[in-house]
């Protein structure tokens, strides 16, 4: 059954005293127009006596986002069933939902025709704004990436990475270390501009403060991109060398926003409620937020945002029986993703001369029962973050997390029993890590200037990280 965001619990027409309560909260306007609020739950509401303020609605070149907030672009976690998850939570609450990023897709990959890039870009009928993430080394093949998504209308809206912290990135002057090069970063922003320009698709950046504390590269990052028609820049504020480790330092953000002044930026790291998203903004006056780490196992966290940035103080806290049919939800979605965004069998890949459509018809069908093991695959290591905090017992959890059928999911999740939202389901999640001296190719920061060595190095560099 599909009934919303997070399943029947928050189908407004079966609880209509707990979105009668919520909607009096929202006022008079909302409470009386067909919007209705998705929560129901006697334990999944939080109130306070006070209102927070509103925010005003994020532009990026011609779009406009009502609810300035951004879901980041995660390696593994943010296909399209994870964002739909998302998006319908925050929808069910009657505002804009934000803007969606998919996973990052490398320009190589997508110019080769590579089938996972074509499923990267791939989205669902009803995702609009359409948001993809391109990571490259070289200006004329992410240029030429750009066109593609641009020419075969696959997005709405082009975000650059050059803030990946992962080795395998850094250490062939990709990601957060490619900015230190000034001018490969202006060309490769200056070729993905003029790309969509004619298509009318606005192009953003995500970047860092820097390599490390001695090498910051924000600032000047954050000025050429705005000289070269980029449409928002975002600031995950941390260096690359500190990854996912110790603190986000808030005031480089706000030191970018004095700096950067006629297009949004928007602010990224440690917000792990809405109140912090709240906080960021506030200490900062950056324009919208992106989130990231702290979705991971709660989509729900999105329904919290777009209330928060209206001016109200609900607040989601799901039981855990309400969190496990949630995850039944995510692991049905899973598999119609899989089904719908089939890959060509390894053993007959179809050439990639291809044109991107005529490589998704030419695609061998994938089976159902290979769809549901995909699937349900990669919903292992979503459970794990949606169970955090509740009092489920190891050995149920080494059982769900070897899940293979729907059947196997629903069982497992039915022999959880119910508990209330614990405390410890708050706060910092995901990996951490340690900070670590950046992987950087040898002599990278001996010089800001890029030789031709190096360019025909980096050229060689676009290896095939898709969602990385």
């Amino acid at each position: 059954m599909r009934l919303g965001a997070l399943l029947p619990f928050l189908n407004a027409g079966r609880w209509e005293a707990g979105v009668l309560g919520v909607a009096g909260m929202l006022g008079a306007e909302t409470a009386g127009s067909s919007r209705q609020w998705i929560v129901g739950w006697d334990t999944g509401v939080m109130t306070t006596d006070s209102c927070l303020p509103s925010a005003g609605p994020l532009r990026i070149g011609p779009l406009t986002i009502n609810t300035p907030v951004v879901l980041a672009p995660m390696a593994g976690v943010t296909n399209a069933a994870f964002r739909r998850l998302c998006r319908e939570a925050a929808a069910s609450t009657g505002f804009d939902p934000g803007l969606y990023v998919a996973e990052m897709v490398t320009s190589r990959s997508l110019v080769e025709r590579n089938p996972t890039a074509v499923r990267i870009v791939t989205f669902d009928a009803d995702e609009i704004p359409r948001s993809a993430q391109v990571y490259g080394v070289d200006p004329a093949t992410v240029g030429r990436a750009v066109q593609i998504i641009c020419e075969e209308n696959r997005a709405d809206h082009v975000d650059l990475n050059f803030g990946c912290p992962v080795p395998k990135v850094t250490r062939r002057g990709g990601g957060g270390a490619l900015p230190w090069k000034t001018e490969l970063f202006t060309r490769i922003v200056r070729a993905a501009v003029t790309a969509a320009e004619p298509y009318g698709i606005p192009v953003t950046i995500k970047t860092r403060i820097g390599i490390d504390d001695s090498h910051h590269t924000y600032l000047d990052a954050g000025r050429i991109a705005e000289a070269e028609g980029v449409a928002a820049i975002t600031l995950h504020a941390r260096t690359v060398d500190q990854r996912y480790s110790g603190f986000a330092d808030w005031s480089y953000i706000a030191r970018l926003k004095e700096a950067v002044t006629s297009i949004p930026v928007l602010g990224n790291g440690d917000i792990w409620c809405a109140e912090d998203a709240l906080r960021m903004v506030a200490e900062t006056g950056c324009d919208g937020v992106v989130i990231g780490r702290g979705c991971q196992g709660r989509p729900w966290l999105f329904a919290d945002l777009a209330a928060a940035f209206h001016g109200t103080t609900v607040r989601v806290q799901p039981t855990l029986a309400q969190v496990a049919q949630t995850i039944y939800r995510h692991g049905e979605l899973m598999i119609e993703h899989f089904r719908s965004t089939s890959e060509p069998d390894p053993e007959h890949e179809p050439d990639r001369g291809l044109e991107l459509g005529a490589l998704e018809a030419s695609a061998t069908t994938r089976t159902p029962q290979s769809a549901e093991l995909r699937g349900m695959r990669d919903l292992r290591k979503h459970i794990a973050w949606y169970l955090r905090g509740f009092p489920v017992g190891g050995e149920k959890r080494r059982e769900l997390a070897l899940v293979s059928t729907l059947e196997e999911l629903r069982e497992r999740l039915d022999a959880l029993g119910d508990a209330p939202y614990p405390e410890a389901a708050d706060g910092p999640r995901g990996r951490a890590g340690s900070p670590k001296p950046p992987h950087l190719p040898y002599g990278w920061l001996d010089s800001r200037d890029l030789t031709p060595e190096w360019e025909e190095k980096l050229r060689e560099a676009e290896l095939s990280v898709d969602g990385g």
